[in-house]
């Protein structure tokens, strides 16, 4: 569907194997991504028809147009119902990759015509990559936390985000609370200039999870000067229905 090609948020690790880079490009992970404001009384159309979209989605991460991709579903939070995302080594790649993807999959698996309604605006973001940590097997669902930052400050919030949250969520990866953490820098899109995301293998590990972060860092000196810099967020929690990466 042509939704679908236009995130991960959740891919913070993907793979980049099988994407050929220059030796002057880092190889880095951007991600597209598409976030919808559907009626939510028709949106497991939408999921019914995502699954169309899966065979040509994965030959474009074999044939090197992008690096990942996937297709999620609102669980709890705001206004945002459905997230679909790709990934690729560079902001350029990402953006030629949404025409090039719409093609695919609209050759493969045609939006039926009462899917165009379902779905009336959205809103586009481009986010980088920059920290994060995974285990072998990705959970089910992620928790994505939207952070709106002082932008003459942000850099900041990145250097506590490493030296202070990142061995926490590390610990917490290989505890096996979480099966993955990412940290992502706003590139292209609206307010939000920072996203954190956990993901784990149900929604209860991952409360479970969040909170013993939330313990950790509480009333922590690092933790009041992060929140000043970005002082306010919206909380979304997502199931993952589909994804792949070049890995696999």
């Amino acid at each position: 569907m042509k939704t679908i090609s236009t995130i991960a948020v959740l891919v913070l690790l993907t793979a980049m194997s099988g994407v050929a880079l220059s030796a002057d490009e880092k190889a880095e992970t951007y991600i597209y991504a598409t976030y919808l404001y559907c009626d939510s009384g028709q949106v497991e159309q939408l999921d019914e028809h995502a699954k169309g979209d899966v065979s040509a989605l994965n030959a474009a991460v074999k044939d090197g147009v992008i690096t990942g991709w996937g297709w999620m579903a609102h669980q709890t939070g705001g206004q945002w119902r459905r997230l679909s995302y790709h990934t690729g080594p560079s902001v350029s790649a990402v953006l030629s990759a949404v025409d090039a993807l719409a093609t695919r999959t609209e050759a493969a698996n045609p939006v039926p015509d009462e899917n165009a309604s379902i779905c009336s605006s959205h809103d586009d973001y481009i986010w980088r990559a920059v920290s994060g940590k995974g285990s072998d097997t990705r959970g089910k669902v992620g928790f994505s936390t939207y952070l709106v930052c002082d932008s003459s400050r942000e850099a900041r919030a990145d250097e506590i985000t490493e030296s202070f949250f990142k061995p926490i969520l590390d610990k917490l990866v290989d505890d096996k609370m979480i099966n993955s953490w990412g940290w992502n820098e706003h590139i292209v899109g609206g307010e939000y200039r920072r996203l954190m995301t956990l993901s784990a293998a149900d929604v209860g590990s991952l409360m479970k999870a969040r909170g013993a972060f939330v313990e950790k860092i509480s009333d922590k000196p690092l933790a009041t000067e992060f929140d000043a810099i970005c002082g306010s967020h919206s909380d979304y929690i997502w199931d993952i229905q589909q994804e792949s990466t070049a890995a696999e």
